[in-house]
């Protein structure tokens, strides 16, 4: 598998050297030369299908024999062990619950899967591997949840200081071991910038192996399509359009989706779902790209003001923001809008949604409205397990929520984080006086 970067500046790697470098050198972001269509024999074979299968198929493709067949099979057996079932709450909505991994969201999928692969590529290494990460909420505690205890391998989180959930703080802030978490006095945007500086700047990658765990990784992206095809599997009709209304902040899991569509799954379209950060849906609007700063909201993960992936999306779009109106629509939603569409929903299904999940139902409801959505099916990704929002939702529904026995078990720990200002010097010292 070979892959080369958006901005057509690096050179194509093989994927070893894309997944272990994060980021090419010219500050794109890597992307498969080859994304091919899966046989007809696939799709045939599907409804029998485990998910494991399903990677493992899809990996196959995309690889083309770049790691051994027991190998590949021991890494996604590794990664994807637990399930991603689809809900039926009516006949034209459905709910893909992605939150049944360790760190209770989606982001289990590519923190794991990425974990197992690096740690293949990087075994032969005598010098450890050092993993940047910007978080606004649930990928950090994915990754320290994949990364805690990888041989060769050290962690570092970035995260917005008081923008993340009390639970999500504490999964990402008490793992210890090769886990350390850095809380910054700005935004999920600042701490963003600061790892793709660290990328760019030549004192710290002449003397630090130095790699991404965020979706600008391409291993971020790959496992999160599995559950694409899962989720189709498990529809109780394939006939007909089917859209999949996925809430965004930095669009790699919409983009994953994209690369499950290419590779000959029958998606119609996707909803792209945000909460007030709507740097895409109006740019699906009105054709404008203006990332801004983010706005906080009490759906943090979505928090973000200039998403990466969507040089990802440009790529896969040829830049045309026709080609972007053919496949996706963009839908915005307020804190507000939110908390009455959990609390509807709960009320009405008996459903009880995180406010991530929400906004893609909201979304999914407003398109309902519109020409396109008449006479459809949608599947509204849950990404999260609404305990981990245990504050605002209990406020939002009026009663108490019960915490998994994941959640029980780190409530109580003491965290563990440096605090630090979005200054890049002061995040660059650290990293020297830490790791080198």
């Amino acid at each position: 598998m070979k892959l080369y970067s958006t901005r057509g500046q690096s050179p194509v790697v093989e994927l070893g050297e894309a997944v272990l470098r994060g980021l090419p050198p010219d500050n794109g972001l890597y992307m498969p030369e080859y994304i091919p269509t899966l046989d007809v024999s696939f799709f045939e074979d599907l409804p029998g299908m485990s998910l494991p299968d399903i990677g493992y198929s899809v990996c196959k493709a995309l690889f083309q024999d770049y790691i051994p067949d027991v190998e590949l099979r021991r890494i996604i057996n590794a990664a994807i062990n637990f399930p991603a079932p689809v809900v039926k709450l009516s006949e034209d909505t459905y709910v893909l619950e992605l939150f049944h991994g360790p760190s209770l969201a989606f982001k289990d999928f590519g923190a794991r899967f990425m974990a197992q692969l690096m740690g293949y590529f990087n075994r032969h290494e005598d010098e450890k591997l050092v993993i940047l990460v910007a978080t606004s909420g649930d990928t950090g505690g994915a990754v320290a949840s994949g990364f805690v205890g990888v041989d060769g391998i050290e962690v570092c989180i970035l995260y917005p200081s008081g923008k993340v959930s009390p639970l999500q703080e504490k999964q990402l802030t008490t793992h210890g071991k090769n886990i350390t978490a850095i809380e910054v006095k700005g935004t999920f945007d600042d701490c963003q910038d600061l790892v793709k500086k660290a990328f760019l700047d030549p004192n710290l990658t002449n003397v630090l192996r130095l790699s991404s765990a965020n979706s600008i990784n391409i291993a971020r992206l790959i496992p999160q399509s599995f559950y694409y095809f899962d989720a189709f599997r498990q529809l109780e009709s394939r006939e007909g359009d089917v859209w999949f209304s996925v809430p965004s902040g930095n669009f790699g899991n919409l983009t994953a989706g994209l690369f499950a569509k290419k590779m000959g799954l029958d998606i119609t379209g996707f909803i792209a779902a945000t909460n007030v950060n709507d740097v895409v849906p109006r740019y699906l609007d009105q054709g404008i790209y203006e990332p801004r700063p983010s706005i906080r909201t009490i759906s943090n993960a979505m928090d973000v003001g200039n998403p990466s992936n969507f040089r990802r999306l440009e790529d896969l779009f040829c830049s045309t923001w026709n080609n972007f109106r053919d496949n996706m629509i963009g839908f915005s939603f307020s804190d507000s809008e939110t908390k009455h569409k959990l609390s509807e929903v709960n009320n009405r299904y008996g459903y009880l949604l995180d406010p991530h999940g929400a906004v893609g139902m909201l979304a999914w409801d407003q398109f309902r409205q519109t020409d396109l959505g008449k006479n459809t099916t949608g599947v509204v990704l849950e990404t999260a397990h609404p305990a981990k929002f245990k504050d605002d939702v209990e406020s939002i529904i009026g009663e108490d929520i019960t915490l998994p026995k994941s959640l029980m078990d780190i409530k109580d720990k003491e965290k563990v984080a440096y605090l630090m200002p979005p200054d890049y010097d002061s995040f660059s010292r650290y990293l020297l006086d830490r790791y080198n």
